[in-house]
């Protein structure tokens, strides 16, 4: 029961999870602009925030995606997760662990969210698979 459980949880986990990094990365462009992206950044003390606010909303669009669609889950989980930890140290760590308070509570959930996601083969409707088992299809007939 639970095998065949497991990979709808992870497919919904990567849809939840991806939408989050999607919506995050998409407001960095449409509402604060990536020019108030980049202000927020430079308060906040981010190391060359003219490249890394463009960097991180790109990541976090395009990661959100991959996520969704279940395609370089290895790759995006883990810059994803390293975008939230890159948040924890730069924004939140400051403000405690209660999310309530800005603290880190929810980028740290982000964080192993992403791992685990892209770590674990994206579950039901997974490009990653689908496109694993057309190579596999492949080199067993060639």
């Amino acid at each position: 029961m639970i095998d065949r459980a497991r990979p709808f949880a992870l497919l919904l986990a990567r849809i939840a999870i991806g939408a989050i990094f999607l919506v995050h990365g998409y407001q960095k462009f449409a509402d604060m602009g990536i020019a108030g992206t980049v202000k927020f950044f430079e308060s906040a003390g981010i190391p060359l925030a003219g490249l890394a606010a463009p960097a991180v909303a790109v990541l976090e669009v395009v990661g959100g995606l991959a996520l969704i669609l279940g395609v370089a889950l290895p790759i995006a989980g883990t810059l994803l997760a390293l975008d939230m930890i890159g948040a924890m140290v730069f924004v939140h760590a400051s403000n405690g662990f209660g999310a309530g308070e800005g603290g880190y509570e929810f980028v740290l959930a982000l964080a192993a969210a992403s791992l685990a996601v892209g770590f674990t083969g994206g579950g039901a409707l997974s490009l990653d698979r689908v496109l694993n088992r057309s190579r596999d299809t492949a080199t067993a007939t060639a």
